[in-house]
């Protein structure tokens, strides 16, 4: 299950991320972006950043993720989609080649801290 190194990870950078001086920081809500292709388990990340928030400043915060589609574009008609299954192949001629626009994201957005 990579999603533990990842919510361990999103932890680390968060964390890093609260601005010295303030005093008890707490967060309320982390923002990610993550791509169909990386194929993360929203439930199961969700699931294991709750492990691993848990005794830091991140303990009781929302990890709210937004799913990226896989988008790709045809490089021999320029035909720009969203791909939802097995197939790459362009919806439009065919074409076997593609270059893929979205969907590999794993970005942290923003990082919400309490009041």
């Amino acid at each position: 299950m990579h999603e533990m190194g990842i919510a361990m990870q999103i932890v680390e950078i968060a964390g890093g991320a609260i601005p010295s001086g303030i005093e008890n920081p707490s967060v309320a809500k982390v923002n990610i972006r993550v791509g169909k292709l990386t194929a993360v388990v929203p439930t199961s990340l969700t699931f294991c950043f709750n492990i691993a928030t848990q005794d830091t400043p991140l303990a009781g915060a929302e990890l709210v993720i937004e799913e990226v589609p896989v988008v790709a574009r045809c490089k021999q008609c320029g035909h720009e989609w969203i791909i939802t299954g097995p197939d790459f192949s362009c919806e439009t001629c065919r074409a076997g080649e593609v270059d893929i626009l979205s969907g590999r994201e794993l970005d942290i957005v923003s990082i919400e801290l309490k009041e």
